[in-house]
């Protein structure tokens, strides 16, 4: 039976008569090749679709009729922020736009912390052939409260939720210990449509691209995008509700959700201030014409995203293009020797209380070349706003109004390479270097060309 895509199961997991009761259908197993294949393989966050050739390392059993699988990675970084603030913004400046720090202050700063995710998932076809639909119990955890400490770990312009009540600057948070809880539902109404029905206590609504931490261009890059909070930030929402109909590549959703990001409190549900309903919702579209190309539009009404602008509501629109090419030699299990993945993203950020606007734009490359090596390269131009004027670690000064400051462009470049460690279980050293370009308003906080670094040992589960 041939096996999904970037996997390969041995012998032993293979030929278990004895532990499945019901036969596997084909959709369940084959190398994806359209749009509905991928979606009936479920390896991305939410209900989002990277290109049908895009590879996934996965572990993968059959057992009593369900396809259980487990796929997850982790990376152990030490970054270096560097940037100095040697006189501070100017008085008028400071008038313009709000309060700013006194004395200056240095930016940047080190630390050593794990990014991580695990997903465990079990899949089975309902009834003999599957004619009653496929049913998919799905989770996503992270060690990241424990890993991550003080709430955040530095990144140069990176702004967006809090610590201790604070707003995070220059810093990126944690995920919670729960990323997704979700059981999915899909039923074939004919050779070429799909019903997909999707729940989750804590998921990923139809909103954005596939979410950083699951993307495959971005899944070499311990840190996190700058336009994070501009393009997938939703990834990790409260009672998510998404229905969809997929025609041969072209999709349709409407997910319901819980506007407000997570709390502070990581480990379990924490609720918001307004409690967990469902009071935003979400439109998505999703054009794959062939298994190396998926692209999507998509539009949200948010409310209450932001704990510190409890009374902001925000419209949120994505459009993506995510491109994926294995070439190469083709190894014994089907694999490629060489991929390359490509990912270009614009979101944009409205406030609908005074209609200010925040755009940001990636483009992600990932080259994975002789099978064990990757080099890959991010490029950001993100939207900012005063609140980078504010010390880090410092509350919210009174009547503070955040408003738009100008555009932080990044580039960074990083290299890393596969070594066996375990079984099924492999380990890479890699660095990654970051040079920013300042917005005028933010050069005398920055300097002109602020830097950063990360050296990092990422492990990750394989075939």
């Amino acid at each position: 039976m041939p096996n999904m895509p970037g996997m390969k199961m041995d012998p032993d997991q293979t030929s278990t008569p004895e532990k499945t009761t019901m036969p596997m259908s084909m959709d369940m197993m084959k190398p994806p090749s359209t749009l509905i294949d991928t979606i009936l393989n479920h390896t991305t966050s939410g209900t989002s679709a990277e290109p049908a050739s895009t590879p996934v390392s996965m572990l993968m059993r059959n057992y009593r009729g369900w396809m259980l699988m487990l796929h997850g990675t982790a990376s152990i970084s030490d970054t270096q922020q560097h940037a100095s603030n040697p006189t501070g913004p100017t008085p008028d400046l400071c008038l313009q736009l709000g309060p700013c720090p006194s004395p200056a202050i240095t930016r940047g700063g080190d630390k050593l912390f794990s990014t991580n995710w695990i997903m465990p998932m079990a899949m089975r076809q309902l009834g003999t052939h599957g004619q009653y639909g496929q049913l998919t119990l799905r989770t996503m955890l992270s060690l990241e409260p424990a890993t991550i400490s003080s709430r955040q770990y530095p990144e140069l312009f990176q702004q967006g939720e809090t610590a201790f009540g604070k707003p995070i600057i220059d810093g990126q948070h944690p995920h919670d210990f729960f990323m997704e809880l979700a059981a999915l539902y899909d039923l074939h109404l004919g050779s070429h449509t799909l019903l997909s029905l999707y729940a989750a206590p804590i998921g990923d609504p139809a909103i954005g691209p596939t979410a950083y931490p699951h993307r495959l261009s971005a899944s070499e890059d311990p840190i996190a995008a700058l336009g994070h909070h501009q393009q997938d930030s939703t990834h990790i929402a409260f009672n998510v509700f998404t229905g969809g109909i997929t025609w041969r590549w072209l999709r349709f959703e409407e997910s319901g959700f819980h506007g407000a990001e997570p709390t502070e409190q990581r480990w379990g549900f924490q609720p918001s201030p307004n409690g967990h309903a469902v009071d935003s919702y979400s439109s998505r579209i999703t054009f794959a014409p062939t298994k190396n190309l998926s692209t999507q539009y998509s539009i949200a009404h948010i409310v209450s995203p932001e704990a510190l602008y409890p009374h902001e509501n925000q419209q949120r629109q994505t459009a993506s293009i995510m491109y994926n090419r294995p070439f190469g030699r083709t190894t014994a299990d089907g694999a490629h020797t060489n991929n390359w993945s490509n990912t270009l993203i614009w979101g944009r950020t409205k406030s609908l209380t005074d209609s200010s606007k925040e755009n940001s734009y990636l483009l992600e490359s990932l080259l994975n070349f002789r099978t064990r090596n990757y080099v890959w390269t991010r490029i950001e131009n993100a939207g900012r706003s005063n609140e980078l004027l504010i010390p880090p670690g410092s509350p919210l000064p009174p009547n503070f109004t955040e408003s738009p400051l100008g555009h932080v462009a990044a580039y960074s470049f990083g290299y890393d390479r596969d070594l066996p460690l375990a079984p099924h279980l492999l380990i890479a050293p890699g660095a990654q270097f970051t040079t920013y370009t300042t917005p005028t308003a933010l050069v005398s906080t920055y300097g002109t060309h602020p830097f950063g670094a990360v050296a990092f040992l990422r492990l990750r589960i394989t075939k």
